[in-house]
C-alpha cells in the first residue's frame, strides 16, 4: 500500500517565496532518494461555509496562509528508508544552514498515512 507523509504548515504570506525556494530544493532531495511524489500547495480558498476550515483549524493570524503538503512513498518501510537517506544527505544540511526557517515549527502538523482510496 502506498504511504503518505502529510503536513499542514501555517506561514506568514511574506515568507511564501522563501518557503517555496526551500521546498523546491528539498523536493529534489526527496525525489533523488526515491519518493514517488512531493507536493506543496498554498492556500487559495480557505473561507469554507462548512466544516472546520484550515483558517480556523490553524488559527491563522492576519497576513498568514497555510501550506498543505505531502510526500508519497511505496510503503511505510520505503518512507523510513527514504527519510533516513534524506536526513543524512549533506544537501539538507546546506538548506537548513542557508535559510532561516520561514515558519514556526511548533505550529506545523505532521502525520503518516496509509493510502486507502485513489480516484
Amino acid at each position: 500500500m502506498p504511504y503518505v507523509d502529510g503536513y499542514i504548515i501555517p506561514l506568514p504570506k511574506k515568507f511564501v517565496r522563501n518557503y517555496v525556494k526551500m521546498a523546491k530544493a528539498a523536493s529534489k532531495i526527496w525525489m533523488d532518494h526515491g519518493a514517488l511524489e512531493f507536493r506543496e500547495c498554498v492556500g487559495d480558498d480557505l473561507k469554507t461555509p462548512y466544516g472546520l476550515g484550515f483558517q480556523k483549524m490553524c488559527k491563522l493570524k492576519p497576513r498568514e496562509t497555510v501550506f498543505f503538503s505531502w510526500v508519497v512513498y511505496k510503503s511505510k518501510a520505503h518512507r523510513n528508508a527514504v527519510n533516513k537517506k534524506v536526513m543524512s544527505d549533506p544537501r539538507m544540511g546546506k538548506i537548513m544552514q542557508n535559510m532561516k526557517m520561514p515558519f514556526e515549527v511548533k505550529r506545523m502538523a505532521y502525520g503518516g498515512f496509509i493510502e486507502k482510496v485513489r480516484g
